[in-house]
């Protein structure tokens, strides 16, 4: 397709499609808003790097996998986390999510110890014990609030491996309720660039506020909480020392405490929802879970060692983080970077969207399909990098990327091998996008299975 000329603006030498619906003083905002996913996945058609102006802020998208690969590995020290985090950065300070450079770097080496073998055993004999007493709760044709259910059960996780406390019901009310909304206005704040929005009185910057200070009391809570002796995430991050001796900051802990503990929560209980949702839609890949989970566990819940063993179930992970990804996510160059032949001085903000690339049918046939075995070993081959993303790649890699991994795994099946959960009929379940991707229901009938 190709694109109007009075639609195009140029950056260097080279001439770049502007995206349609762009309006005076809002740009490319409004129309963000009225489609999600459907303008982002549209961009491909107008070109390999395309002009969306957040508000007044042009935005450069690239829409290939190579760029997305180019941006996040091949030259990844050329990119800072962009507008999008700017806008979080009030949320989740100078948190993993929200630093660059060498600052970046340094808090990572210090997290990662964290996420190493020894720990991750840990952990995951925690999250074996949780799904056994989560599956062990349901009754024969109980209706289960499956959305809901899962976000708790994943800050119950986050609760005992990172930080060795029982998150009781109260602290996951807070933190269910107050995460969304963070992540939903922080993301309508950088659809409209300008400061001016968020220093007006209105109900929106309210609820921003009220939301970050709620999450704040709680991880106030859980810094409190840390003791010496304890081997978690928390007792790592106190006595972690960088290469020159020194601690974190107290600001400092807290600050990666709201990004792991909000990260950890939110995304692996949306994509254990979103699991069982489309078992659910597709009864044939439900059997085929349950009968992989059955021959490998028998009567007991799966452990990490059940891991190498549940093939079929790691295929049908695998598809829903290809579905069910981030919408989008933006860099800004710190020099000058060349990107689909497009020059781009330092200073500006290029996007990429995850989910369009997941749902590009140049890297993933038929990619509305709910397909597990797409990532069959010889087809999972043919998928280029930049074009599968569910963790970033590159140095922004996400560290916890295994964590998340073993918690749906073991979930997937400990559930799978003892119970079905059916979709309620006339209960419609569809996406609620914000920067993540969320059902708007999801009740399932929990049908026992008899041995």
């Amino acid at each position: 397709m190709t694109a109007n000329p009075k639609n195009r603006s140029t950056a260097g030498e080279h001439e770049v499609p502007t995206a349609p619906g762009r309006l005076p003083l809002l740009g490319h905002t409004a129309a963000m808003l009225r489609q999600r996913l459907d303008f982002t996945a549209g961009l491909r058609k107008r070109g390999d790097v395309v002009r969306v102006d957040l508000g007044t802020l042009p935005v450069y998208f690239v829409t290939t996998a190579e760029l997305a690969h180019q941006v996040l590995t091949e030259q990844t020290d050329k990119f800072d986390k962009g507008v999008l985090v700017d806008k979080l950065r009030q949320a989740f300070g100078n948190g993993l999510v929200s630093t660059n450079g060498e600052f970046y770097r340094r808090q990572r080496r210090m997290i990662q110890p964290a996420f190493h073998r020894g720990p991750m055993r840990g952990y995951a004999d925690t999250m074996t014990e949780l799904a056994a007493g989560l599956v062990d709760s349901w009754r024969d044709g109980q209706v289960v609030h499956v959305d809901r259910v899962m976000q708790q059960f994943a800050i119950s996780v986050v609760g005992r491996t990172l930080f060795s406390t029982d998150f009781g019901a109260a602290v996951g009310a807070e933190i269910r309720t107050h995460t969304p909304t963070l992540i939903r206005l922080g993301v309508v704040r950088a659809l409209t660039s300008s400061g001016l929005l968020e220093r007006l009185p209105i109900a929106a910057n309210r609820r921003f506020d009220e939301a970050i200070a709620h999450v704040h009391r709680v991880v106030d809570e859980v810094v409190e909480s840390a003791r010496e002796g304890r081997e978690d995430l928390l007792s790592t991050l106190v006595g972690a020392r960088d290469e020159a001796g020194e601690p974190m900051s107290r600001q400092q802990v807290r600050d990666e405490v709201v990004t792991l503990l909000t990260a950890g929560s939110e995304t692996t209980g949306l994509m254990l929802a979103w699991l069982f949702h489309e078992l659910g839609q597709h009864p044939h890949v439900e059997e085929a879970v349950h009968a992989e989970a059955v021959a490998v566990l028998g009567d007991r819940p799966a452990t990490a060692e059940d891991l190498p063993r549940l093939d079929y179930t790691r295929r049908v992970i695998t598809e829903v983080l290809r579905r069910y990804t981030l919408w989008f996510v933006t860099r800004r160059s710190n020099t000058a970077v060349t990107l689909g032949g497009v020059d781009l001085p330092a200073g500006t903000e290029v996007g990429y969207s995850p989910h369009a690339l997941h749902h590009d049918p140049r890297y993933h046939p038929a990619p509305s399909s709910f397909d597990p075995d797409r990532w069959l070993p010889d087809r999972a081959a043919s998928v280029p990098r930049g074009a599968y993303i569910p963790f970033a790649s590159g140095l922004h890699h996400c560290p916890g990327h295994a964590f998340a991994l073993t918690e749906l795994a073991i979930v997937a099946a400990t559930v799978a091998a003892r119970w079905r959960l059916v979709p309620v009929p006339g209960k419609s379940v569809h996406p609620k996008v914000t920067g993540l991707v969320y059902p708007s229901q999801l009740p399932m009938t929990a049908v026992a299975r008899h041995r």
